[in-house]
């Protein structure tokens, strides 16, 4: 089949709501959740949250708009992408397309845990769940944790094996405002909460809403500022899903009469929108009943271990939120994992020519087999190493650390040549205009291409390589 022929058969979102919140839902996943609100809250407050904003609208517009132009231009995955946009930049198509086939096996592991949670709240009593070694007591389990790894991945799979309109789009169009819904409600309730401790201590959930928006300034030095700014950096990096080949594959699908930067513009703040109100679910209630020495957990820590003490101390009102809580995390962890399954089924099709059904099948046994040595990296397969960065590791953490911080910043430095100084930002430019649809920070974006964002992601690489320390 020619290229022109796989472009005109190529199926694409039915219109630009689709596109917005199928690229909202891949950006919108748990490290929103989990690790936005310990970084706003280590980040002086309102000060990360300034300093994110900004980064969003110049560091993060420039990486989006770049990948998704890229893809609307190639009409490809990202496999074969890079290389039908320029011959020699082939190879970054390869690291691209091997970031998502990284990452789908151990996000559906996580995605297995929250299932685990949600359906433990439904039938368990809160104290039970939030027991010393619940977490621990699970995930060590030979079997169990493989089970909800297979229900997870099972509800991925059917999503994208139906397409892009059957699947994807309707499937966001459902869930994303869903999603939106339940994060409200849960920030509207954790401001309302009022909590006292065994110390005679009354704290309330608008008081931590000021810790998380009123920047504290105080005893602030050059490098706490300057490590507020690369957290503030890496966050928006890895919640944007770029460098991961899914919004050059999205971006595919994104008919040539659409106009991209309103698109884009949209993706922005939704993505931005949902990442601060996941902060006022969070910070006011981990304050509330733990004060601030409770706002040092992040990650699996603080949605497995923390929070579940704290919807202990609820009552029955904490049973009702924690289910309303795993719930929202769940369709969150969908709408990303199907985003990254997509990257990898996409790039299968364009590359060696398989139908869906068959793609989908051979990345969900990888899955699966992936997801499995995953899962035993807590039991039978137990070790331990030091990465670069300092952290120790299991398998799920190094696989992460390779995807997630050592292919990604590669891969968008390599993009940020590509653009800026072979095919140059016009490239882009061109592709967003062609539909007569005004690039308003063209400007910004040519020097941010060229220059800025390089530097910025160079800054990031060498500190996972642990080559430089912040903070």
């Amino acid at each position: 089949m020619s290229e022109n022929s796989n472009a005109k058969s190529r199926n694409s979102f039915s219109g630009s709501i689709g596109f917005v919140l199928a690229a909202a839902g891949s950006a919108v996943g748990l490290g929103n959740i989990w690790r936005f609100p310990y970084l706003a809250a280590r980040g002086k407050g309102g000060l990360f949250l300034v300093i994110y904003l900004v980064l969003a609208v110049t560091f993060g517009f420039t990486l989006l708009t770049a990948e998704v132009a890229m893809g609307r231009k190639a009409k490809q995955s990202p496999l074969t992408a890079y290389k039908k946009l320029c011959k020699k930049s082939g190879f970054i198509g390869v690291l691209a397309a091997l970031v998502p086939f990284i990452i789908l096996p151990y996000y559906c592991v996580i995605g297995g845990w929250v299932i685990k949670y949600l359906v433990a709240y439904i039938i368990d009593t809160p104290a039970q769940i939030a027991a010393d070694g619940y977490f621990t007591g699970f995930i060590t389990q030979d079997v169990a944790p493989i089970i909800t790894l297979v229900v997870f991945l099972a509800m991925v799979a059917f999503v994208v094996f139906r397409g892009v309109n059957n699947g994807i789009e309707s499937f966001s169009k459902v869930l994303m405002p869903l999603l939106l819904i339940m994060v409200i409600g849960i920030a509207a309730f954790a401001l309302t909460i009022t909590h006292t401790d065994s110390a005679g201590v009354t704290r309330t959930g608008l008081q931590g809403l000021k810790v998380y928006l009123v920047p504290d300034l105080k005893n602030i030095t050059p490098a706490i500022f300057f490590r507020t700014v690369v957290d503030a950096m890496g966050q928006l990096f890895f919640s944007l899903s770029v460098a991961m080949g899914i919004m050059v594959a999205y971006g595919s699908y994104v008919s040539d009469d659409a106009k991209l930067m309103k698109s884009i513009n949209q993706i922005e703040i939704f993505d931005t929108a949902v990442a601060f109100l996941a902060g006022v679910m969070i910070i006011p209630t981990v304050y509330a009943f733990s004060g601030r020495e409770g706002m040092d957990a992040s990650g699996p820590s603080l949605i497995f271990v923390s929070l579940p003490k704290i919807f202990a101390s609820m009552g029955f009102m904490g049973r009702a939120l924690a289910v309303a809580f795993f719930a929202m995390v769940l369709f969150a962890a969908l709408t990303s994992a199907v985003s990254v399954m997509e990257a990898v089924v996409a790039s299968f099709i364009d590359k060696f020519g398989m139908s869906r059904t068959n793609a989908c099948i051979v990345e969900t046994i990888i899955g699966i087999t992936g997801g499995i040595i995953v899962c035993l990296g807590y039991n039978k397969l137990y070790f331990e190493v030091s990465l670069p960065n300092g952290g120790v590791a299991q398998i799920l953490d190094i696989l992460d650390y390779i995807s997630n911080s050592v292919l990604m910043p590669i891969v968008a430095i390599s993009e940020c040549i590509l653009i800026g100084w072979i095919l140059k930002p016009k490239f882009i430019i061109d592709e967003v205009e062609k539909t007569g649809d005004k690039f308003g920070r063209k400007y910004l974006f040519t020097a941010m291409i060229k220059y800025i964002t390089p530097v910025l992601l160079l800054v990031i690489l060498l500190q996972s390589l642990g080559l430089v320390k912040i903070g």
